[in-house]
C-alpha cells in the first residue's frame, strides 16, 4: 500500500516566500470570482497591518501547521488491526471514536478527499486548494480576512479557521462500519453499493466472520484503492470490486444472475444528492438532473438492486441524515429515501449515530440515522 508520507505532504506546498512588503505588494485577495490587490482590499475593509503580518507569518512558517495536521489527520496508527479495539456497543455508535483510524482512510485518498471533492451548497474552495493558493501562489481568499477569522488567528487559531471554512469530504470511520456489523448486523457476505472511499472494505474486512466482500463505485481511483487496500488487508478474503454505478449494476445481467440472493449483509452511506460534489467518474447527480429523477433511477434503482442480491432475511443498512439545517425544506432525504425502500424492504430499526460538525464559534452535532431494513 501506498500512504504519503510527511515529507511528501510537506513538499506539496514548498515554495519561496517574499518579504513581507513585497507580499502585500504582490498578494491578491479572492472575492468570490474576482481578484482584488491586497494593499486595497485593506484599505477598503480597515484590515490593520499587525493582521496581515500574521498571516504571513503562517505563510512563512507553513512546515509547522502542515506538518501539525498531518499528525492530527494523515499519519497512519502504528496498529491497523481494528480487531485489538472492543467494538462500540448498539445504540452507541459513534463517527468520532477511534479517530486514528480515519486517517487510514484520509491518507489513501488525500488529494480526493481533500482538495477533489466539492460542496453542492456554495462556491467554496476545497481544503487543499485553499493551502495551495495561499502558500504556493498568495491568494487569499476573503473569509480569512474577516473579523472572526482575524479574531480566532490572533488567539492562535488560524488552523481551526481553515479547517471550518474550507470543505473536506466526509469520511464514514472504518471502526464504526466494523463495530456496526459485530454488535448489529452481523453479516459475513457484504456487499455495497458504493465504496465510501474504501471505509467499508476496511471495516468489514476487519471482521473474522466476513469470508466475502463485493463492492462498486464509480471514481476510478477508489477502485484501484480498495482492491489494494483489501489485498493489504486480508488477501485470503474473497473480494471484487466493480467500477460502475450501483445503478447500472442493476440493468447487468451477469451480475445480477451471478449473485441472485448471495448476500445477508448490504451497506453503505449513499451521496447525499447535492451536498458533496466527486470528481473522477460519472456522479448520480450529474446523471440525474433534478432531485425526483436522481430518486426514481438512482435509488430506487440501487434499492431494487440490493433486494435482488439479498438472501431472504437479509439486512440492508445505510446512514442518511435529513440533508443539511439550511436544507430540509427543499430536500428531504431521510423521508423521501425511507418512503422508497419501504416499498421493497421491512423497517428493522432506526439508531442516530453521533457525529460532529466542528466550527470556530460551535460544536454542532448532527443527528444521522442508522436505518436498518429486512428483505421482505
Amino acid at each position: 500500500m501506498k500512504f504519503i508520507e510527511l515529507n511528501e505532504f510537506i513538499k506539496l506546498f514548498a515554495g519561496p516566500t517574499p518579504k513581507l512588503t513585497d507580499f502585500k505588494k504582490s498578494a491578491k485577495v479572492r472575492v468570490h470570482d474576482n481578484m482584488r490587490p491586497l494593499l486595497s482590499y485593506m484599505k477598503e475593509k480597515d484590515i490593520p497591518n499587525e493582521d496581515i503580518a500574521l498571516l504571513y507569518e503562517n505563510i512563512r512558517n507553513r512546515n509547522e501547521y502542515l506538518e501539525r495536521f498531518y499528525r492530527i489527520s494523515l499519519e497512519i496508527p502504528d496498529n491497523l488491526d481494528l480487531t485489538q479495539v472492543p467494538p462500540m456497543k448498539n445504540k452507541e455508535m459513534d463517527n468520532n471514536q477511534a479517530v486514528l483510524y480515519k486517517n487510514v482512510i484520509r491518507n489513501l485518498h488525500y488529494d480526493a478527499i481533500l482538495r477533489d471533492t466539492k460542496s453542492g451548497i456554495d462556491d467554496n474552495w476545497s481544503y487543499l486548494e485553499m493551502l495551495s493558493n495561499l502558500y504556493l501562489h498568495h491568494i487569499i481568499d476573503y473569509k480569512l480576512l474577516t473579523p472572526s477569522a482575524r479574531f480566532y488567528m490572533k488567539n492562535g487559531r488560524l488552523g481551526s479557521v481553515f479547517s471550518s471554512y474550507y470543505f473536506r469530504a466526509s469520511i464514514m470511520n472504518p471502526y464504526l462500519v466494523y463495530s456496526l456489523n459485530k454488535s448489529v448486523l452481523k453479516g459475513t457476505r457484504i456487499f455495497t453499493p458504493t465504496l465510501g472511499w474504501s471505509s467499508y472494505c476496511y471495516g468489514f474486512l476487519e471482521c473474522p466472520e466476513v469470508i466475502e466482500y463485493v463492492g462498486t463505485d464509480v471514481i476510478p481511483s477508489v477502485c484501484r484503492k480498495t482492491a489494494a487496500l483489501a489485498k493489504y488487508i486480508d488477501p485470503k478474503k474473497k473480494t471484487e470490486i466493480y467500477c460502475k454505478p450501483s445503478e447500472k449494476l442493476f440493468a447487468s445481467k451477469e451480475f445480477m444472475s451471478k449473485y441472485k440472493g448471495h448476500f445477508d449483509v448490504a451497506f453503505f452511506s449513499p451521496p447525499y444528492y447535492q451536498l458533496e460534489l466527486y470528481e473522477g467518474g460519472k456522479q448520480s447527480t450529474e446523471e440525474y438532473k433534478t432531485y425526483e429523477e436522481w430518486l426514481d433511477k438512482y435509488w430506487d434503482k440501487t434499492i431494487q438492486l440490493c433486494y435482488h442480491i439479498l438472501e431472504k432475511g437479509g439486512r440492508l443498512c445505510y446512514i442518511l441524515s435529513g440533508y443539511g439545517s439550511e436544507n430540509t425544506d427543499k430536500y428531504d432525504l431521510l423521508g423521501d429515501m425511507n418512503k422508497i425502500t419501504k416499498k421493497y424492504f421491512a423497517l428493522k430499526s432506526s439508531q442516530p449515530m453521533f457525529n460532529k460538525d466542528v466550527h470556530v464559534t460551535k460544536h454542532k452535532e448532527t443527528a444521522e440515522q442508522i436505518m436498518v431494513f429486512v428483505k421482505k
